[in-house]
């Protein structure tokens, strides 16, 4: 695949390329005259520069959408189809290459970052499955000679808005059911991590996806307001922080539009008396420092209940210690904050959750990190795993979203206590339970007031024939990402009633409903 990701910079000394819009199955050079930088976060180095765009370029390629939409929607399914394996088996044969350019854009270890494309390429799978999920019904008969059937049909342009945390998995929980559906689609990614959607744009171009089914818009809020008042953009799909959410969900619904609008988070991982505590303590730490706490599914509180709190803290303290920090490519643990202003917020929580009376049992202000500056920058926006002990529930540390690693240690007493902790939470994104008793299982799964469970499993993200999405502030809107769910949100229905009548119909008769 030639790549066309990056163009000459137009502007400055010329050494740092510039991006581009995706229209039409082409590039498309920003005009607005307004750029941010894309940093790389383990060096601070400044890597390219991205255009944001203008109404009027938003205008053009949500117009390239909607003229590919009556092309696409009446493609047969059977072709379809096989541009969606097409796809599948480039992103299976390519995967390395997209896991790289997230490492180097969000900083997450490239482990991670290839983790994150399998989980997304299951969602492809799911889709390829497509001529199946949109089978409607029939009614033969219904009346006398009157038939009934259902069809499930494509919305138009949906428009998609994903956060930087996850620049290749979260547009794939939409984007290929979308497309299977006959939908085309605008990805707005997040400015921080855009060379990604770029990437996919010219795979898609490879496997054989007609010009202008998808195409990606850089920007900020003006791209995103665009996307949401636009009467030629039929839905939007957002992932990001609850109060965006909320803002996307009103904004697009007081313009006509289906919306599917995932907030944040504050998921707890609650641990039993009989749990065992050594896989509990790992899980904490994958759960709470993987991808440096920058997941929507992330633990970052730990609720100990019980007299097991200061052997659990112990064990987990052992472990976050021992964990290498530092540039993503360079086989280490966990990688950077993805921005200065991220690392700052990070270290600025943990500052207030010792102020307010936490204990600081791992620090990570203070970590050191395997990387090294770029010339002429301070270095990554590193922070080290953070341990935080006897937090309560009125500290800043436990009511806002942190967004980083930094995991907080809640104690109550009892079983009780612990779900009315869970419930009385504004969120309701995930949620874990470490026990081995089976019934106290069963009553947690039944009584906690949140959208994904795990019973010893601390990130329950589900499959992706299942449906992803929370409770409560976590979500806006009433359809989940991804699965049949999925399906629904990208489709419409449509039911056609039947009769073919023969020269003796009777004539006239106006009491027949």
């Amino acid at each position: 695949m030639t790549s066309t990701l990056r163009t000459p910079a137009a502007a400055g000394d010329g050494t740092v390329p510039t991006l581009h819009h995706w229209a039409g199955g082409a590039p498309l050079e920003g005009t607005s005259g307004r750029f941010s930088d894309v940093t790389d976060p383990a060096t601070g180095a400044v890597t390219a520069r991205l255009p944001l765009a203008a109404d009027d370029e938003a205008a053009t390629v949500v117009a390239a959408a909607q003229a590919a939409f009556p092309g696409w929607r009446d493609t047969s399914l059977s072709r379809r189809t096989q541009v969606l394996f097409a796809f599948r088996e480039l992103l299976n044969a390519r995967a390395g290459e997209l896991a790289e350019l997230i490492t180097a854009e969000h900083g997450k270890v490239t482990s991670d970052a290839a983790g994150e494309v399998a989980r997304g390429q299951e969602v492809v799978e799911f889709a390829c499955g497509m001529p199946h999920l949109l089978k409607g019904s029939a009614t033969e008969n219904a009346s006398t000679g009157v038939d009934v059937h259902s069809v499930r049909q494509p919305l138009g342009v949906t428009g998609i808005i994903s956060p930087f945390n996850f620049p290749a998995m979260v547009p794939m929980w939409f984007f290929p059911i979308a497309i299977a559906a006959g939908n085309t689609v605008v990805l707005k990614p997040s400015e921080k991590v855009p060379s990604a959607a770029l990437w996919i744009a010219e795979l898609w171009r490879e496997a054989g996806l007609p010009d202008g089914v998808f195409n990606v818009l850089h920007g900020d809020r003006t791209a995103v307001d665009h996307l949401l008042t636009s009467p030629d953009v039929a839905s939007i799909s957002f992932v990001g922080s609850t109060p965006i959410a909320r803002y996307v969900y009103e904004t697009a619904t007081a313009h006509g539009k289906r919306v599917q609008a995932l907030g944040g988070a504050k998921n707890h991982m609650v641990v039993l008396p009989d749990a065992d505590l050594d896989l509990a303590a790992d899980q904490a730490v994958n759960a709470g420092f993987g991808s440096a706490g920058e997941r929507c599914m992330a633990v970052s509180a730990l609720v100990a209940v019980g007299d097991i709190a200061d052997t659990l803290v112990d064990k987990i303290a052992e472990r976050a210690r021992g964990l290498r920090t530092g540039d993503g490519r360079r086989s280490c643990d966990m990688g950077p904050l993805v921005t200065a202003a991220a690392r700052d917020r990070v270290t600025g929580y943990i500052d207030a959750g010792e102020a307010e009376g936490a204990t600081v049992v791992v620090d990570g202000r203070t970590a050191t990190y395997d990387a090294a500056p770029a010339p002429d920058t301070d270095g990554g926006f590193f922070v080290g795993p953070t341990l935080l002990d006897h937090v309560r529930t009125d500290q800043t540390v436990y009511t806002d979203e942190i967004f980083g690693p930094v995991l907080s240690v809640l104690r109550v007493d009892t079983y009780e206590q612990a779900v009315e902790l869970v419930n009385a939470n504004p969120y309701g994104n995930g949620t874990a339970l470490f026990t081995n008793d089976g019934g106290a299982a069963r009553r947690f799964q039944n009584e906690v007031e949140v959208g994904m469970i795990g019973i010893n499993v601390p990130v329950p993200v589900p499959m992706a024939y299942y449906s992803f999405g929370g409770w409560k502030n976590s979500l806006f809107g009433d359809t989940h990402a991804h699965g049949t769910e999925g399906v629904h949100f990208f489709t419409r229905a449509k039911v056609v009633t039947t009769r073919w009548l023969d020269p003796s119909h009777g004539g006239l008769d106006l009491s027949r409903l």
